[in-house]
């Protein structure tokens, strides 16, 4: 006869005596922070020590920060990463375009006053998709601040913008009217936000749908819309700097890390040849998946990244 001394332990009572594993264990912790910028609040997550090298990563469209919230722990044990929302996008303050004039140098004014608010004076840029020419724009301003550049179809050439998917934008950037503003519309639709994500992956099962299901709400918030018929008008103003970003690239010559997706139709593989022209110090790298590369090769991604910020930013 078993009795209830005996008796071998349930699972429930064999899980309860393990102790717990604090989950900072597993993975370093995120903090999510507001800095008030301008009379806006900007959300941005943050997690590594302080003393460590940083990584600044001003997101792509239509997503926010949410798209780092894999890559920032598995780096965050060696730097400090730092990812914030611009106005309008994810948590910050969404002035409307009557409130906050919606262009690519304001964003860069807001990014760059943020780093002066936390105090940093050296990082590494992530220059992914509309992080592309925040940041450009930023280390044209800040160049003894830049440390490195990780590019992720980031655009800053002609040769990136040459295909089918960008001549209804460049119809619009030239006469903005209802008729040129229902291609663009259709981007940030429902629809639109799922392409972006699924577009040349290996596997359309390995993206989670958390990124539309999140974006998509924040996108279609009353007066998002206008936010977001002037970003695109404005994204006109970056291809007139190309070669200034360029200029900075021949000058300075930031180490640069070049991870592409390879199959993304928005920045094709053709945007990215052009960086061997004038970047000496480049680690290049094409990448079988699309436009957001990060949800199918993080992993991949992040320690090339580690290995080479190692190489490349002295702690």
């Amino acid at each position: 006869m078993t009795t209830l001394e005996n008796r071998p332990a349930s699972p429930s009572r064999a899980l309860d005596s393990e102790p717990a594993v604090p989950l900072e264990s597993v993975a370093p912790a995120v903090a999510y922070r507001t800095a008030k910028i301008n009379g806006l609040d900007i959300f941005y997550r943050e997690a590594g020590p302080k003393d460590a090298p940083v990584i600044l990563l001003p997101h792509g469209f239509p997503t926010s920060s949410h798209m780092f919230r894999n890559l920032i722990p598995a780096l965050a044990d060696e730097f400090r990463l730092i990812a914030p929302d611009y106005p309008g996008f994810g948590n910050s303050s969404m002035p409307t375009v009557d409130q906050f004039d919606y262009t690519f140098a304001n964003l860069t004014d807001v990014i760059e006053q943020f780093t002066e608010t936390l105090g940093l004076t050296k990082y590494s840029l992530y220059a992914q998709d509309y992080g592309g020419p925040v940041s450009f724009r930023l280390a044209v301003r800040h160049p003894e601040r830049v440390q490195a550049l990780i590019v992720q179809n980031g655009n800053a050439y002609d040769e990136g913008i040459d295909n089918d998917f960008w001549k209804p934008i460049k119809a619009y950037w030239k006469q903005r009217n209802a008729e040129s503003e229902k291609y663009i519309r259709g981007i940030f639709a429902r629809e639109g936000t799922i392409f972006q994500y699924v577009n040349g992956v290996r596997n359309v099962e390995a993206i989670s749908p958390d990124n539309w299901n999140m974006d998509q709400p924040l996108l279609d918030r009353p007066g998002n819309a206008e936010i977001q018929l002037a970003l695109f008008h404005s994204y006109g103003s970056n291809p007139p700097q190309y070669g200034e970003w360029q200029a900075y690239f021949r000058k300075y010559q930031p180490p640069t890390l070049i991870l592409w997706g390879k199959n993304d139709v928005i920045f094709p593989a053709a945007g990215a040849e052009p960086y061997k022209r004038d970047l000496k110090n480049l680690e290049f790298h094409l990448l079988d998946t699309g436009h957001f590369a990060l949800e199918e090769d993080g992993g991949k991604m992040a320690g090339l990244m580690r290995n080479f910020l190692r190489k490349n930013v002295a702690p």
